[in-house]
């Protein structure tokens, strides 16, 4: 049985969100800047923040940054990156939204920042990081980092701090994947923490795990840390796509079916979440239902949502928790938790703008920011002269 998607035909009659999406009324609201600036002449504001967020230091530095194989770990060069993961969720994103008639800038916007605030080493690195700062009574949350990085340390602009991104997308940036209360939180005040976000907002997050599920699943194959026959065997849904794709090209290659196949479940998840989008949106004539609905919209139906979870407890098992990886988790554990202490101990190791964040900041916090921003290759030039001056 083939799970292809469903042709769309009639996109915006089929997909008629343009009722929640942000809009020109809204808009106004969420394209306030915490600097003032005079309107682009044919750029909106949530595009110009898409061109802001692109030519961030921050961003270019994702090219570095572990997806699932730490940098150097690989030979091959196809290998996905968090910068290129994160193209990747921006197209589906942007796509998405359009089809739905949603504001496609602003989804964009969010897809592009949605990893910003990654330390090195993916996910290992940041598990190091939040377990460095337990011991001085903080967490590592990327989002909350990422809203950092932002406001504070991107510096592209002489009469202000950060990106003076807009309202809409810091929003975006701390409440795509959760919430936060109001209470832990008074420094978000300023974020409607009592609402939810926009659909745009709410979009991201499962976007960013349809473009996970299918991306990593393609590098684990190409790893060889997954096989072929244990993903058909323990998939339905892949084995399904799999044997569709064999029968309309008989001739192809195991590498073309495969990618055929991811393709397909692609297609099926996105699919099914704009369906899903629109089931759950009946009735709701605004943003306002939307943000005060109080649970959120973006969601896929049961059916696809058990198929999801599947191939995320088989990723789990499989590849981010395989044996193959696990040296390098505790390497990176090792690497991040030993420069943590050591440079919390002796903030002057660290580079003087840095170093002058501990006084103001405190070391802890200024240690974090410093290893969280760096790259793969960085942290472990930084590692080497760790070793040499034992």
């Amino acid at each position: 049985m083939s799970h292809a998607a469903k042709p769309v035909q009639s996109v915006k009659d089929r997909w008629p969100l343009q009722r929640l999406a942000v809009g020109d009324d809204e808009q106004q609201m969420l394209a306030r800047r915490r600097e003032p600036e005079p309107a682009h002449a044919y750029r909106t504001p949530f595009v110009r923040d898409c061109g802001r967020i692109l030519h961030a230091r921050a961003f270019r530095r994702l090219a570095g940054k572990t997806q699932v194989f730490a940098r150097g770990q690989r030979e091959s060069d196809h290998l996905r990156s968090r910068l290129t993961h994160t193209l990747e969720v921006a197209q589906i994103a942007r796509t998405l939204a359009t089809a739905l008639g949603l504001n496609a800038h602003l989804a964009e916007a969010l897809a592009l920042v949605h990893d910003i605030g990654h330390p090195p080493f993916g996910h290992a690195g940041e598990r190091a990081l939040d377990a460095a700062l337990r011991p001085h009574g903080m967490r590592f949350d990327h989002n909350l980092h990422a809203l950092r990085i932002v406001t504070s340390f991107e510096q592209r602009h002489a009469g202000y701090m950060g990106l003076n991104l807009t309202l809409g997308v810091r929003e975006g940036i701390i409440k795509h994947s959760r919430e936060y209360a109001a209470d832990a939180h008074p420094e978000l005040a300023e974020y409607f923490l009592d609402e939810l976000p926009p659909v745009e907002a709410q979009i991201i997050d499962l976007v960013d795990e349809i473009a996970y599920l299918t991306a990593d699943m393609e590098d684990g194959l190409e790893a060889e840390i997954l096989h072929l026959e244990q993903v058909r065997a323990e998939l339905p849904l892949f084995d399904a796509a799999y044997r569709e794709a064999e029968r309309l090209h008989p001739q192809a290659g195991s590498r073309l079916l495969r990618n055929d196949a991811l393709k397909t479940i692609l297609n099926r998840l996105v699919t099914d979440l704009m369906e899903e989008l629109q089931r759950r949106t009946a009735g709701m004539d605004s943003l306002t239902t939307v943000r005060r609905c109080g649970s959120r919209v973006a969601a896929f139906s049961d059916a696809v949502a058990a198929e999801r979870q599947r191939m995320r407890q088989f990723l789990y098992r499989e590849l981010y928790e395989s044996a193959e990886l696990e040296a390098e988790h505790q390497r990176a554990g090792e690497i991040v938790g030993t420069l943590f202490a050591e440079w919390v101990a002796d903030p002057e190791r660290m580079p003087a703008d840095h170093a002058a964040r501990a006084v103001s900041e405190g070391a802890a916090r200024a240690v974090t920011d410093y290893l969280a921003g760096m790259t793969d290759s960085y942290i472990e030039q930084a590692w080497q002269r760790h070793l040499a001056g034992r």
